[in-house]
Parts: C-alpha cells; structure tokens; sequence
C-alpha cells in the first residue's frame, strides 16, 4: 500500500462522538501520531487499540516530521495523526505535516469529525450562513491588532479562549466593537456541564467576571450590522 497521512477528528468531550470511520483507521494505521501520546493512548485503550504511538506536538514537529515522512515513506505506511481533542489543524498542530507531506507527494486525507466551533456556532443563535474563525487570539504582542481588526467585521465572529481569560477577553470586545453587540458563551461542550450562556458582550463579562467559568470556551459575537 502507498504511504498516506490520514488527520483523525476525535472526541471534544463525550468519546461517544468518535465516527465508525475514525476507529477503522486508527486500528488499521501502521503508527498514529499524536499530539500527547498519554491523552491519545487512553483513547486508544478505551476502544481497544493497540497500535504504536509517536509524539508529534508544537514544540517537536519541526525535528520530527523529516525523518517520520521519510519512514513513513519508506515503509509505505498509514500514518494517522490524532491532536488532543477536536480536528488536527483547528487550534491544533497539523498544519504543518500536512504541508510537508504534500510537498513529499504523499496523499493527505482527513476524515469528518468533531470540533468545537461548529456546535457553538449553530447553538448561539447568531447568523451561520457565513462567520469568521479567529482561534485563539495572540496573549499579548499583536492582540490589540486582532481585536481591531474585527471591528467592522460583517460576520458572526468565533474565537477560542481558556477559562481564566474569559471575562478578560469580553471586556476587551465590548471595548472595540461596542457594549451592546449579542454575543454567545460555549463552554464544557459535548460534556456533563456543557452551557451555553447568551446576551450582550458586557452582560457576558459581569457574569463571568463574578462566575470564573472552568473547561475551554467558545466565543461568538454577532458581526457588525
């Protein structure tokens, strides 16, 4: 068989949401690589797989990927690539495999799957027809930037942020695109205390400045009018 690389969507939450196709793959990849060998190992063990696991993160792909497409190659391999959560590539390593695999002629598939952005979307009540994905915002040099940038921005707007930024984050949207604009909180998602909290971007940011929210969130933000 040619070698592939095949980017497997796994679960944001409930391991419920993991496809039929993901496990066919990962139990027929030759090795999976895997944004934390310990996370996606307890994945893996939960459906019963035992298949090779290689450590491919931010802070290690750029020594790593050479010598790995060069095996993968080599050996003719399916390599599956599993980040911690959600779809490779979104907020995710990924990107960069898929580029040099490409470049080295190995086909490139991914498979459907979850992720996080979607569900928010579509349950926040803002238009869906067409939005704006953002990821998470840099912490310091060039946020302001990016924030100014949204201001006249037409389409809904997503952006990702960790619990203790939130209400940090929604100060500084009411501040630049302005109080009043509806917005959408997603947190804990596919999860036992998944919420979805609704209104203004300052009635977002009293209450979470009062509640401190706990899991990864989902921001939208209605666009300009």
């Amino acid at each position: 068989m040619s070698a592939r690389i095949v980017l497997v969507p796994t679960p944001i939450g409930n391991l419920q949401d993991i496809t039929l196709r993901a496990i066919e793959t990962l139990r027929a990849a030759d090795r999976v690589a895997a944004e934390d060998t310990r996370h996606t190992g307890l994945l893996l063990r939960h459906l019963g797989i035992q298949v090779p696991l290689i450590s491919l993160h931010m802070h290690n792909e750029h020594q790593r990927i050479p010598a790995l497409l060069a095996e993968v190659q080599a050996q003719g391999w399916t390599l599956a690539y599993a980040s911690d959560a959600g779809t490779p590539g979104i907020s995710d390593p990924g990107y960069l495999l898929v580029r040099e695999a490409l470049a080295l002629g190995i086909a490139v598939e991914c498979l459907p799957g979850p992720t996080a952005l979607i569900p928010a979307l579509v349950a926040s009540g803002l238009p869906a027809d067409r939005f704006c994905f953002e990821g998470f915002l840099p912490a310091k040099k060039g946020r302001q930037t990016r924030l100014m940038s949204l201001r006249d921005e037409p389409r809904t707007i997503l952006l990702y942020e960790s619990p203790h930024r939130l209400a940090k984050l929604l100060g500084q949207l009411a501040e630049v695109l302005e109080p009043t604009r509806p917005a959408s909180v997603a947190r804990e998602l596919t999860k036992i205390h998944e919420e979805h909290r609704r209104g203004t971007l300052s009635e977002l940011q009293a209450y979470y400045d009062l509640h401190p929210p706990k899991g990864e969130c989902v921001v939208v933000v209605a666009g300009r009018a």
